[in-house]
Parts: C-alpha cells; sequence; structure tokens
C-alpha cells in the first residue's frame, strides 16, 4: 500500500463533482463516490477486470480517496491510499506458500535429489522474479493514477 496527501484550494464537494464527471464516463474504469455523515466524500476506483490475463496488461491499482474539509476556508485535504488488486495478491500468496511448502518438505527430508533441488531453486528464482515484476509494474500503475488525478485536479 502507498499513501498519497496533499491540500487543494478548493472545497470538496466541487473536487468530489470535478472527479465523478470526469471519470465517470472513462470506459473500463470502475468509480464510486459516497459521502459520510462527517461531510467527508470518499471514493474508490479501478479498472474492471474481466480475465485473469488482464492483470498482466491493464492498471489493477485500487485506489481509495477522501477528501476532507480543513480548518482554512476553501482547503480541502486529500489522502489517497493506492493497493494491489486482490488476484495479484492471491498469486503471490499462492506462490509464497509454494515456495514454502517446498522448502518444508527440503528441511523435513521428505524431499530430496539433485533435480529436486535444481526444480526448488528454480520456483525460488521465478517468485524473486515474479516480485520484482509485480512491484515495478505497480509503482508504474500508481504513477499513471497520480498522473490522472493530478491533471483533472489541476494540481
Amino acid at each position: 500500500m502507498k499513501k498519497w496527501n496533499f491540500k487543494v484550494k478548493s472545497n470538496p464537494k466541487e473536487i468530489g463533482q470535478n472527479l465523478e464527471s470526469e471519470l465517470k464516463s472513462v470506459d473500463g474504469l470502475v468509480f464510486n463516490l459516497k459521502r459520510d455523515r462527517k461531510n467527508a466524500i470518499k471514493f474508490k476506483m479501478r479498472k474492471r477486470i474481466q480475465y485473469a490475463w488482464y492483470l498482466i496488461y491493464l492498471n489493477n491499482v485500487i485506489v481509495d480517496g477522501k477528501l476532507s474539509k480543513t480548518d482554512i476556508e476553501n482547503e480541502t485535504d486529500v489522502e489517497i491510499l493506492f493497493s494491489q488488486h486482490f488476484l495479484w495478491k492471491s498469486v503471490i500468496f499462492t506462490y509464497a506458500f509454494l515456495i514454502l511448502g517446498l522448502l518444508i518438505g527440503l528441511i523435513l527430508g521428505k524431499i530430496s535429489g539433485v533435480s529436486t533441488y535444481l526444480f526448488g531453486a528454480l520456483i525460488i528464482a521465478m517468485g524473486i522474479l515474479l516480485w520484482n515484476t509485480v512491484q515495478k509494474k505497480y509503482q508504474r500503475n500508481v504513477q499513471e493514477y497520480k498522473t490522472l488525478i493530478s491533471e483533472i485536479l489541476g494540481i
């Protein structure tokens, strides 16, 4: 998860309307806007993922945001939290459990042999490669959302 906080010279209602008008019309983007009891506006957006292989190509970051009024008149505090899509988390955790099971099998001596050690090394190397690739893609996707939000809010 990555957090992004900044202040905008406008009120939360105008910013919420501006975000909603700009992002509701974007095809393939799910955007929800809710007002809560404390006069704060919460929003959530993400790309719609219809098939599992879209994880590789599409921006799969989920954006949770909160617009709240500050003590200064006509100023809004914007808090945005970027998190990875559930499917990416499940892929990573499944892979981690596969590696953990392999390591436990090697330690307990249930699995042995040179080919098993080579297979284990290959699995661990692929896991490291997968982790690095996912983190780089996550950083790129977060930057895309930051650029989009910055252009809409004019910061």
